[in-house]
């Protein structure tokens, strides 16, 4: 064989296995996760802040929060100094942020996994909008100059940040609070040929075909609910090898009983999923409450669904696997003030079973949360059932205690840290079977209890908190059901029931404030007189009622 016939066999040997390596990162799935930290308040302290934490658990890159974004870090000196002038306050903040910034993303770098930031737009600084007389017109990508400066920015990101893999793009709100010397505006979100689309060919322009970085972009409050929207948006948009659709596995926020997400399995852009492991309107991981089973297998409420639907992310990957592009978790976060947990217990048992889903969507749900009883938290033997049924337990201890499995409730009446007073369902129906699921939770929450006390944990610590956080779900939930009860009682003119109610509140708070005294693992408590994004303050009513009935 002669010198050049062996310098061919090489050159396409090389080309064969690059090929193959090429397609093999494209086909792996992202295994994102992201701490949400609260806007405006110290960030959490948690184990999953730290890369090489969430590289064990099997994540293969890591969501950097809106103010953890090289949006806010960027000099802007290639488009014009005068925006960031050196020596200008808002110059050292952007400074500062990005050495911040910068030591994150190389922390990251270091565990081999990817770096990606999720960035409200548009975005830009106070300067720039005032020196071009923006302020009207900064949030419509249709605008000659925004189009402009979106461009410029996403030049300046990737220059100043090469270290970066792709940028997370959210359009659904815009949140300043930690961005003192910067706007957001976008203007018609859910307007598919006026915002979205215009938008989505920028970017997708400037980070996927120019930069070959991916773009994930989120549908959330702007084109997740409607499928017209979506399908509109998807035939108008080139797919891209770098562009990938988030998309929540429900409808609107992360509440029980909301329809699973219609978009999902849509179209024909890969599509990654977001879980919430830490929920928001359900105790921030201050109790047992496992979601994993219901996102990978379909949550009871979703059974209903027409068959032809899809209910649960092992449906989508089985009917549209060309779509599925992974998950992407936030083990901590969401929402506003507290619950503030100090143990992440049962954050951790959702993130690392949708985490090792993700990677090998063979396995199933059962096996994986079987291996994290016994390689994770080291349980054996019949422990292992025990605990597999404390986390189904607390599932359906969660819908029945905070809606119903038919959706009777108003999904805001209960947030954060904060109680709302509950409205009474109109048909009477829904309001006895209201009334039914609230004492089911109540005796499931027992039963947890009971299971919590009866597995033998690794340590007296997990001991005590799995007991513990069992019984703050436990007392929670008995003031969710006494507060129903004095609804209904109140709407139905039964003023000894009304009495009866208000008595027993009084006993389920009490019950509830000692538990701190007892378990120094808790997380903080609901509070009585919390108000924000609340509609009627329950506390208040109630005192309004024992006015009116205990005098």
């Amino acid at each position: 064989m002669n010198q050049k016939n062996k310098l061919l066999i090489v050159f396409c040997l090389c080309f064969s296995i690059n090929t193959i390596w090429s397609q093999g990162l494209e086909n792996t799935p992202f295994v994102l996760d992201m701490v949400h930290h609260n806007p405006g308040e110290e960030p959490y302290v948690s184990a999953y802040n730290n890369p090489e934490v969430i590289k064990e658990m099997g994540y293969n890159g890591k969501v950097y929060f809106l103010f953890e974004s090289p949006a806010l870090a960027i000099h802007w000196e290639s488009v014009d100094k005068e925006i960031l002038p050196k020596g200008s306050a808002d110059r050292e903040w952007v400074d500062k942020k990005a050495v911040q910034i910068k030591e994150m993303y190389k922390a990251a770098k270091a565990q081999g996994i990817g770096v990606y930031a999720m960035s409200d737009l548009v975005l830009f600084p106070k300067r720039l909008i005032e020196k071009y007389g923006m302020e009207d017109t900064f949030g419509n990508p249709n605008d000659p100059l925004t189009e402009k400066y979106i461009r410029a920015e996403i030049r300046e990101i990737f220059d100043q940040f090469p270290e970066m893999d792709g940028l997370v793009v959210r359009i659904g709100e815009t949140y300043l609070h930690d961005a003192p010397y910067h706007r957001g505006a976008i203007q018609n979100r859910q307007d598919a040929d006026n915002t979205i689309i215009p938008l989505m060919k920028i970017l997708r322009e400037e980070i996927c075909v120019q930069r070959d970085k991916q773009l994930i972009f989120r549908t959330w409050r702007s084109f997740d609910v409607n499928l017209n929207t979506y399908l509109k948006v998807n035939a108008a948009i080139e797919p891209h090898r770098n562009l990938t659709i988030s998309i929540k596995h429900c409808e609107g926020d992360f509440h029980r009983g909301n329809p699973f997400s219609k978009v999902i399995g849509q179209g024909r852009h890969k599509q990654i999923i977001e879980v919430q492991c830490a929920r928001e309107y359900e105790g921030k991981g201050a109790y047992p409450n496992y979601i994993a089973n219901g996102v990978i297998n379909g949550f009871e409420e979703h059974e209903r669904m027409p068959e032809e639907m899809i209910n649960s992310l092992a449906e989508f990957v089985e009917k549209r696997p060309d779509l599925y592009a992974g998950i992407w978790t936030w083990t901590r976060g969401g929402g506003w003030n507290g619950p503030y947990i100090k143990n992440e217990m049962w954050c951790d048992v959702n993130a690392w079973v949708m985490a090792q889903w993700a990677n090998d969507t063979k396995q199933t749900e059962e096996h994986i949360l079987n291996r994290y009883a016994t390689e994770r938290i080291h349980l054996k033997g019949d422990d292992v059932a025990k605990f597999r049924n404390l986390c189904l337990l607390s599932a359906d201890a969660v819908v029945r205690g905070r809606n119903t499995t038919y959706r009777d409730m108003d999904t805001w009446w209960t947030r954060d840290q904060g109680i709302s007073w509950p409205k009474t369902p109109q048909n009477e129906i829904a309001q006895m079977r209201n009334l039914k699921q609230k004492d089911e939770s109540v005796a499931m929450w027992k039963k947890i209890v009971k299971l919590a006390k009866s597995i033998h944990w690794e340590n007296e610590e997990s001991r005590q908190h799995a007991i513990g956080s069992a019984l703050y779900g436990l007392e929670l939930y008995e003031i969710y059901r006494t507060l129903v009860y004095m609804s209904y009682a109140e709407a139905t003119g039964n003023d000894k029931a009304v009495v009866k109610w208000i008595k027993a509140y009084d006993k389920a708070w009490a019950n509830y404030k000692k538990l701190p005294s007892r378990y120094d693992s808790l997380a903080t408590l609901y509070t009585q007189n919390f108000k924000r994004h609340i509609a009627q303050n329950a506390h208040e009513k109630v005192n309004e009622l024992r006015k009116k009935y205990m005098r």
